[in-house]
């Protein structure tokens, strides 16, 4: 079963969620209703979330102070937030979205087709990050099993047990997360909001850096496993 991606929605308004939700269902992903900027840090202290549909002004902590916390935690602080506000106090005010660490910054009301498309940028890159973590913690246990029972030891035939059989499915199916974040890529263009553009090339880091890893795996290489895949944090 493939895993949904989850989206938190906050807004201290029901009907606003209930709006969001509405829009949203056609992503068939996991919508987390917040209340408020206290009950938003809260889900995000046990759940992993591909992006954040924010409020701005909340009674109590509104949108940007609320955003501030986020992006102090370790944990949170890479998640892309999109502000949504019914304030439209121009250039400084937008700029003031940006400045607190949002991806975007959508005035209400909005149009529910451009907000559909701009979350599911967001879920595509949350899940191609999932499935490459996925991939490398599959290699590292495949690793140190082969390392405990002497299965990898060079020079090994693969109806022995030895890597090449492995890399080599593991090499297929890193290539098809590379070619789907490729034509994620082409598919962002040129009109793409900058910090969107870094998050796509940050993934793209991420997959160069376990094709490496898996290059320097292959016999003759002399490249070494543990210091060659690449860290997830």
């Amino acid at each position: 079963m493939v895993q949904k991606a989850k989206i938190l929605l906050v807004d201290d308004r029901p009907e606003n969620l209930l709006a969001l939700e509405a829009i949203l269902s056609a992503l068939d992903q996991t919508l987390v209703r917040a209340s408020s900027g206290e009950e938003a840090l809260k889900a995000l202290l046990t759940d992993d979330f591909a992006v954040i549909l924010l409020d701005v002004q909340m009674p109590g902590m509104d949108g940007f102070e609320t955003a501030a916390h986020i992006k102090r935690r370790e944990r949170t602080r890479d998640i892309p937030i999109i502000f949504l506000t019914a304030i439209n106090h121009g250039p400084h005010h937008t700029f003031r979205g940006y400045a607190a660490g949002a991806v975007d910054y959508i005035s209400k009301p909005f149009d529910p087709w451009v907000l559909r498309a701009k979350v599911s940028v967001f879920v595509e890159l949350y899940m191609k990050n999932v499935q490459l973590r996925e991939q490398a913690s599959l290699l590292r246990l495949q690793l140190e099993n082969g390392s405990g029972s002497g299965q990898f030891s060079e020079g090994q035939s693969d109806e022995a047990g030895e890597p090449p059989g492995l890399l080599s499915e593991l090499s297929a199916r890193l290539a098809a997360v590379e070619e789907q974040a490729e034509a994620l890529s082409r598919q962002l263009g040129d009109n793409a909001e900058s910090a969107t553009v870094a998050t796509a090339a940050h993934l793209e880091r991420k997959l160069s850096g376990l094709r490496r890893a898996l290059d320097a795996l292959e016999p003759g290489t002399g490249g070494s496993a543990s210091a060659q895949v690449p860290s997830q944090n």
